[in-house]
């Protein structure tokens, strides 16, 4: 069967029944106005011919083709998929409850999960990059869950665990010393370089597609300070040499200066946050590639629903001390050409709400366009997957949405996302006319 429906909470199970179908399906898309980001370019009434999951052409609309039925968003702006390269899907939303990790069984987790990346999905983002999770391995379970069809979700590119120090930015702290943390939440804890190589290289393989490397204290883990360094040079060259020989990269949590630096002459491929950045770590980060993954509409929310709702004193000192920091540091890595991708750390504020950022980013210093290529072929290009995501090209996987209204004059727009598209098979939009 091809699916016929805008996919809602109560006909979910449609879509995963049509995901099987689509790959001996041939259809088409007309778009009104096409956003090309690879080219940089937006293009006029083209018609999209997709096969199975991946396009197989883009070209001109002449008239109907008489292969496949199409889907008429004409009327429409549509881009490829967007990609967010911060997320956790896994895990419960932030709240005030720093125990909060605690408080769920292992089934429980996976149902909320479940609901995260279906909303996700729902709000035009067809893949992420998932960056850790408390109990090790949920998010390579949700991977496998959404790749089988057993669940809607986005393509996830998964941690596994959070590669941490003892009491660091990625361990469960804050509660009483004699209250024992799962084993499952302490996978990713390492005592020395050893010990580092070990268990790094059990995460690995166990299912990371990469690692996530705690470099700094947190902004929302009590008892680290955000400057403060935690992962030695070496721990983090340890955790590179064994993502390297298996074909893959790790990132580093980094929000101080210091921090940033050691991680990136260890050879990390992105920094996450980046908050307090000097003008040394961004010469560096651009003399070496990596790329810089900036949260920067996160410190507004954090402030807002984190005082409202009575969140720890030292989380809000600490994000007071990061928010303005980091906007002036990505301005300036915006400026000085640093390779820049789209993360959010959406899970600290609601899962689907991951376009509010996009703005943000235009307002301190990029142009529209350059923000839509941080979510897209940007994103795409740090995962090693620009062949596949974040394109609209022949070759590419029919990732699309489509939105009402002009993007490059209002970024924002996207936070309104009218269809989706995941490999051909619909997933929010208007039905599939007969052909």
């Amino acid at each position: 069967m091809i699916l016929r429906s805008t996919l809602t909470a109560g006909v979910a199970a449609l879509a995963l029944l049509a995901a099987g179908s689509a790959l001996a399906q041939v259809s088409y898309v007309r778009a009104g106005r096409l956003v090309d980001p690879v080219a940089g370019k937006v293009l006029t009434d083209r018609v999209i011919r997709i096969e199975g999951e991946r396009i197989t052409a883009v070209s001109a609309w002449t008239g109907a083709p008489a292969d496949g039925p199409v889907r008429d968003w004409s009327g429409l702006t549509v881009l490829p998929g967007l990609i967010d390269m911060h997320t956790h899907i896994v895990d419960q939303e932030q709240t005030e409850n720093i125990a909060e990790p605690l408080l769920t069984t292992a089934a429980e987790q996976a149902y909320i999960g479940a609901a995260h990346a279906r909303s996700t999905l729902m709000a035009g983002f067809t893949s992420v990059r998932d960056v850790g999770t408390w109990r090790a391995f949920g998010d390579v379970a949700l991977r496998d869950a959404i790749d089988k069809g057993l669940v809607p979700g986005p393509r996830m590119s998964v941690a596994g665990a959070y590669v941490t120090t003892p009491g660091g930015g990625g361990e469960v702290t804050g509660i009483a010393a004699d209250v024992g943390i799962p084993a499952e939440m302490r996978r990713g804890v390492v005592q020395d370089v050893a010990d580092t190589h070990r268990k790094t290289r059990d995460i690995l393989v166990h299912g990371a597609d990469f690692l996530k490397l705690i470099a700094t204290g947190a902004v929302l883990t009590v008892g680290t300070e955000p400057g403060q360094l935690e992962l030695s040079k070496e721990e983090i060259e340890a955790a590179v040499e064994e993502a390297a020989k298996r074909g893959t990269y790790a990132t580093a949590h980094a929000h101080g200066a210091e921090g940033i630096k050691v991680a990136v002459r260890a050879g990390v491929r992105s920094i996450e946050h980046g908050s307090l950045i000097d003008d040394e770590g961004i010469a560096l980060m651009k003399a070496r590639g990596a790329w810089l993954v900036a949260d920067i509409y996160n410190g507004d929310y954090i402030d807002e629903i984190g005082t409202k709702n009575g969140w720890p004193a030292e989380t809000l000192r600490k994000n007071r001390e990061t928010t303005d920091a980091q906007r002036e540091g990505f301005r300036k890595a915006v400026k000085a050409g640093v390779r820049i991708a789209y993360g959010t750390d959406a899970g600290v504020y609601p899962h689907g709400l991951n376009a509010r950022q996009l703005p943000y980013m235009v307002r301190y210093g990029m142009t529209p366009m350059q923000a839509i290529q941080s979510a897209t072929t940007s994103a795409a290009a740090l995962m090693g997957k620009d062949k596949d995501v974040g394109c609209v090209q022949a070759g590419c996987y029919a990732d699309l949405i489509a939105v009402a209204g002009d993007p490059l004059a209002d970024v924002g727009v996207l936070a309104n996302v009218a269809k989706v598209m995941k490999g051909g098979v619909i997933y929010k939009g208007e039905t599939l006319p007969e052909n």
